[in-house]
């Protein structure tokens, strides 16, 4: 898999990754940190709102800057958007306002809307050879996942010496080091788009999916990971916390079971797709998921808490190894149907259409966890998730899998 690090324009890119992820995860505790600040009793509201503003900003902001920027280089586009997300981050210890927290943060979550779209749709550019590309996904499944172990635990080393406005200085140190190193990286040359009505290119990427079996496919497959990462990231705290009546520290615990899960299927996901496709690999994984959900929903409505805590583990380790199956090959899926000039709105598209999942979902897991239980909403969930796969199925059905070399042009 680190043959691709070879490639010395693909290892500064993953670099680049590398080092604006852990300032990704100080920012997410340095902000919740601040919004208790400003608003006392009312954090919780405040970090909801903002994590609302998020999504709507990943779900927005993606396919109308792809659209008005799609004539803008890689590399001014890549290195103007963590220029913005640094200055956002150096400004938001000085605020003392909810609403300089909203702004900001819709702000600083489309410069991540601009920047993470253009930044994936370059790497097949960067590696054409779809084994490569492969191993490339799973790197970066890895370092996302990695990310999401090391970051609270760095965050709490740092909060024992340092106050909590240090953390953001350690996010923007992460977006300038991630600027930097896309600077002096030569990346390939990638033809600009034709002039194009804006509207044409702002659908221009949701019309590829909607014209491609396997995208279409691809769009029921982010609902069931949705559904199932909801009640991971939205309600693994009461589960730890109020239903089982563990300490915090399990908690982590939980979470890490989750990314090592991932991290395993992401390790894996190169020989696996070596040897198969990437259709079976992804709908093994999301035909896992809502079993796995239901059963969780049997263990926290049936189960004894003093007896769950095993079970709840191995779950959280299966449903995190299932998110990965159908998360790694994706990439494969939208370098497969899309050209050198499609391709940044396709990947725009996937960044926002994914999203849009989320913003169903989160909200149903926390919302339906307050009023009606754990083993409801994991009911509902599994609900959600087996319609995306009834989408994910009848869209892929009658659609012949296909090698690299059988791209669709759109």
């Amino acid at each position: 898999m680190l043959q691709v690090l070879g490639n010395p324009t693909y290892r500064n890119l993953f670099a680049a990754q590398v080092i604006a992820l852990p300032g990704t995860g100080l920012l997410t505790i340095a902000l919740g940190l601040l919004a208790f600040d400003v608003a006392g009793d009312d954090a919780g509201a405040v970090m909801g709102v903002a994590m609302t503003i998020k999504m709507l900003a990943y779900v927005g902001a993606a396919p109308v800057v792809s659209a008005i920027l799609s004539r803008v280089p890689r590399k001014p586009l890549l290195i103007g958007a963590d220029v913005v997300r640094a200055v956002v981050a150096l400004c938001l210890p000085v605020v003392d306002q909810a609403w300089q927290i909203y702004l900001l943060i819709f702000v600083l979550q489309s410069a991540s809307a601009t920047f993470t779209p253009a930044f994936q749709a370059l790497i097949p550019s960067v590696l054409p050879d779809e084994r490569h590309y492969t191993r490339a996904l799973s790197l970066s499944r890895l370092a996302y996942d990695t990310e999401a172990l090391v970051s609270p635990m760095l965050a709490a080393a740092l909060l024992t010496v340092l106050s909590y406005e240090n953390l953001f200085l350690g996010t923007v140190a992460g977006f300038v080091g991630s600027a930097s190193l896309v600077a002096v990286t030569t990346l390939p040359r990638v033809p600009a788009p034709a002039p194009s009505p804006f509207l044409r290119l702002l659908t221009h990427g949701l019309g590829c999916f909607w014209r491609s079996r396997e995208l279409r496919g691809l769009m029921g497959l982010n609902l069931v990971v949705a559904s199932t990462t909801a009640m991971v990231i939205v309600n693994s705290v009461v589960v730890v916390r109020s239903h089982l009546g563990r300490g915090q520290d399990d908690l982590a615990v939980l979470f890490a079971a989750f990314g090592l899960g991932s991290m395993v299927v992401a390790l894996a996901a190169p020989r696996m797709l070596d040897r198969g496709s990437d259709r079976r690999l992804m709908f093994s994984g999301a035909a896992v998921l809502p079993v796995a959900l239901a059963v969780s929903g049997l263990v926290l409505g049936w189960v004894p808490p003093g007896s769950a805590w095993g079970w709840l583990l191995a779950l959280w380790f299966v449903m995190g190894a299932a998110t990965s199956a159908v998360l790694t090959p994706a990439g494969r899926l939208l370098q497969r149907n899309s050209t050198e000039e499609t391709r940044p709105p396709v990947f725009a598209a996937q960044f926002s259409l994914s999203h849009a999942c989320f913003l169903l979902t989160y909200p149903l897991a926390g919302v339906l966890g307050a009023w009606l239980g754990l083993p409801v909403t994991a009911t509902v969930l599994v609900a959600v998730g087996i319609a995306g796969l009834v989408v994910a199925g009848l869209s892929w059905r009658s659609a012949a899998p296909r090698s690299a070399s059988d791209r669709v042009l759109v």
